[in-house]
């Protein structure tokens, strides 16, 4: 079983983004930063959810349980109705639905922000250091 805690942190709405993951297992523990587009959050919590799935079928995870905690209760709802009408999602869900089949279980669930610190962190790193990046060029 591998807990997955995704989060992300946009500038502006759009605006340079980033994504943070932290998986946590037996004998596992990554931290990752996702640097991302300019995005909306919503649009970046989504692109953090695909990274997620990239990272979990790179490292071969598909056939264990894997539990996926979200402080955005749009990604989360999405996911578990299979459907969105907004037109900003909806290649991201179709992403996401081509992947979720190469796993044997996977459980989205949301969580309130002050239990996705880990995530948080990571994804706020990462904006950092996409900032810091895009004022040198």
């Amino acid at each position: 079983m591998i807990k997955a805690y995704i989060d992300a942190s946009t500038k502006g709405n759009p605006g340079p983004s980033a994504g943070g993951i932290l998986l946590v297992g037996e004998q596992l523990h990554i931290q990752k930063t996702i640097p991302l587009p300019d995005l909306t959050n919503h649009q970046a919590e989504f692109a953090t959810f695909v990274a997620l799935l990239d990272e979990l079928i790179e490292q071969k995870h598909t056939k264990e349980t894997i539990f996926i905690y979200t402080d955005s209760k749009i990604l989360a709802e999405t996911i578990e109705k299979d459907y969105t009408n907004n037109l900003d999602f909806k290649s991201y869900l179709s992403e996401i639905k081509a992947r979720l089949p190469l796993f044997d279980l996977v459980i989205i669930q949301w969580i309130p922000e002050n239990q996705n610190k880990g995530a948080d962190n990571l994804a706020r790193q990462g904006l950092q250091k996409r900032l810091a990046s895009k004022n040198r060029r």
